[in-house]
């Protein structure tokens, strides 16, 4: 009798088990069709992540160095005494009467994050591939995360820019508003360009090395240590198509009170590159299939 209810006892447990089991949650990953859609709330969902990998990529960018964080404010304070030497002393290239070490530095903080920003999050999958293998998250994250660690970069050096306002004595108009429309423009062209590029890049590892000449020929056809009133009348429409020559331009009119100011033109530029951002996150997405696989 005993054995008898023991078997149904234990017939009972059996089928509780398979029904907890049965209800148990699971997920499913799978790889991405075609073009699918951008799924932005992945990003949000993983917030955490892209602030541990925001900051593990400024902590760790300097370990092991003398001078540590103090790199980040040495690099754009050398290239500035050597382009005053250089254009400002040597060439005696014009900086529209405001002095040349101010003029080429306040050019140099928006050039350096957007060239910092785009060779990093351009190489972004290739430097990562080691966490891309072993966990699913969205991959959008990681050249987030590099454009955002570029941007504190910048933070910290525009520190310096203020103590040398104050020491030219140069008072900021209210013009300065403007600044984070140009360096959110700089921050997007730059991940746009990092996202079409991460996508090849995984295929073709000298994309990495033919930007790197591609953003130092870019910086000479930039105003960075020259005023963009030199260029002649009949190419200005041209060079301004570039979007890098109207965040230069604007920081510099933004800030010093020379420069081209905003105009219809730096619209358009605007929404072309909200365009291309939109379009290399949908070829960032449409890779991800396969970038595992190639990795």
């Amino acid at each position: 009798m005993s054995s008898t209810a023991d078997a149904a006892s234990l017939a009972d447990g059996d089928q509780a088990g398979d029904t907890r089991q049965a209800r148990a949650p699971y997920i499913v990953i799978r790889p991405t069709r075609g073009w699918a859609s951008l799924r932005l709330g992945d990003v949000w969902e993983y917030r955490d992540l892209l602030y541990f990998l925001l900051w593990r990529e400024v902590k760790g960018r300097y370990r092991q160095m003398a001078l540590g964080p103090l790199w980040i404010i040495i690099q754009p304070v050398v290239n500035m005494i050597i382009f005053s030497l250089v254009f400002g002393g040597l060439a005696q290239l014009p900086s529209d009467g405001v002095p040349y070490p101010l003029f080429t530095y306040v050019a140099l903080l928006p050039w350096r994050f957007f060239a910092t920003a785009t060779g990093s999050s351009a190489n972004s999958l290739v430097s990562q591939q080691h966490l891309i293998a072993k966990v699913y998250f969205p991959r959008l994250i990681i050249p987030v995360s590099l454009v955002l660690s570029a941007l504190v970069d910048f933070l910290v050096s525009f520190v310096i820019l203020v103590g040398m306002l104050a020491f030219y004595r140069i008072a900021p108009s209210w013009s300065l508003l403007m600044l984070p429309l140009y360096t959110l423009l700089a921050g997007g062209f730059a991940l746009a360009i990092g996202m079409w590029l991460a996508g090849l890049s995984v295929k073709f590892r000298d994309v990495a090395l033919g930007l790197n000449f591609a953003i130092l020929a870019w910086q000479y056809l930039t105003p960075v240590a020259y005023s963009s009133s030199l260029v002649p009348e009949h190419w200005r429409m041209l060079y301004r198509l570039n979007p890098m020559t109207e965040v230069v331009d604007g920081f510099r009119w933004a800030i010093l009170g020379v420069g081209q100011k905003p105009d219809w033109l730096l619209l358009a530029i605007a929404l072309a590159v909200g365009l291309l951002l939109m379009a290399g996150a949908y070829f960032f997405r449409a890779t991800e299939r396969t970038i595992v696989d190639v990795l």
